[in-house]
């Protein structure tokens, strides 16, 4: 009897203290060769210490992508890609009215270009192993998240574009994943430690609070490791299913979402943001100018 081949997971955006160095661990345990990725500017000493082979990977430059390929078609003897898990992402958070659009690209350059460029490339390796395509989704890309309208439609354009993909893949046997993922603790929010709202923003009157919510420390947050054991169970599955919900949040998230008018987000996130106060200081501010 022939020897069975060896199984791979590639896995973007596995820096330090992340679900996806956590998602390449979870991996390794379950006997998957995997294959993690970080930045070009990251260290990889947490993947190189617990022998995981690793990539620099940047996911937005169309090169580093085809470079990525060359190496893990030479790793796999170009017999296959098991798992391709597009984990990789960044946050940009601001008012609707105030976003940065240069900032927005260079996101939606992570968060959705970044899937399709791999997609695009690794199709290959995947039809010849009829593997599986995980993306990972967000509740954001569902609800009206205050401050997330970006972020928000990164996600949301994600899961389109996955829904598409993955009737456009079952001919091949390449089966696709949708992870809608809730709160998880993890590591993504650094990026936007420092950002402040613009000068004359008619947010002003909610700087503070914008502040706050900037260097949050999500509360009741999924552990990334336990997110990473149900997320590669289901990536693994013969049949996964088209979407799949888990972390802090989603279930309740999906609740309302499926048996209530998409108006109750808008009450939900008026009183966690204290819009109220944003309304009333715009009245004022509108009554003085009118005096």
């Amino acid at each position: 009897m022939a020897a069975q081949r060896p199984k791979y997971a590639l896995i973007t955006g596995c820096g330090q203290g992340g679900i996806g160095e956590a998602l390449a661990l979870e991996f390794l345990r379950r006997n998957i060769h995997p294959i993690a990725t970080v930045l070009p500017t990251e260290s990889s000493e947490h993947l190189s210490s617990a022998g995981i082979t690793w990539f620099p990977l940047d996911v937005s430059s169309e090169e580093s992508v085809i470079a990525m390929r060359k190496s893990v078609g030479e790793l796999t003897g170009g017999k296959g890609l098991d798992v391709l898990f597009n984990n990789a992402g960044i946050c940009y958070t601001m008012p609707a009215i105030d976003t940065d659009v240069p900032s927005v690209q260079r996101m939606f350059d992570v968060n959705l270009f970044g899937p399709m460029r791999m997609v695009h490339h690794f199709h290959d390796l995947l039809i010849r192993a009829e593997g599986t395509v995980v993306n990972m989704g967000s509740i954001g890309g569902i609800v009206p998240y205050v401050y997330g309208a970006s972020y928000n439609a990164s996600k949301a354009a994600l899961a389109h574009w996955t829904n598409t993909l993955r009737v456009e893949m079952e001919p091949f046997g390449v089966k696709v994943l949708l992870i809608i993922s809730g709160k998880v603790s993890t590591n993504i929010l650094r990026n936007d430690h420092g950002r402040a709202l613009p000068e004359g923003s008619y947010y002003a009157p909610l700087a503070s609070e914008f502040k706050d919510h900037i260097h949050r420390t999500p509360e009741g947050a999924t552990d990334r490791h336990t997110f990473a054991t149900k997320a590669v169970a289901q990536a693994l599955r013969t049949s996964p299913p088209t979407w799949f919900w888990t972390g802090s949040w989603a279930t309740f998230i999906w609740a309302l979402d499926t048996f209530f008018p998409r108006k109750v987000f808008d009450y939900m996130f008026w009183r966690m943001f204290g819009l109220a106060k944003l309304k009333e200081a715009h009245q004022a501010s509108m009554r003085a100018k009118k005096d």
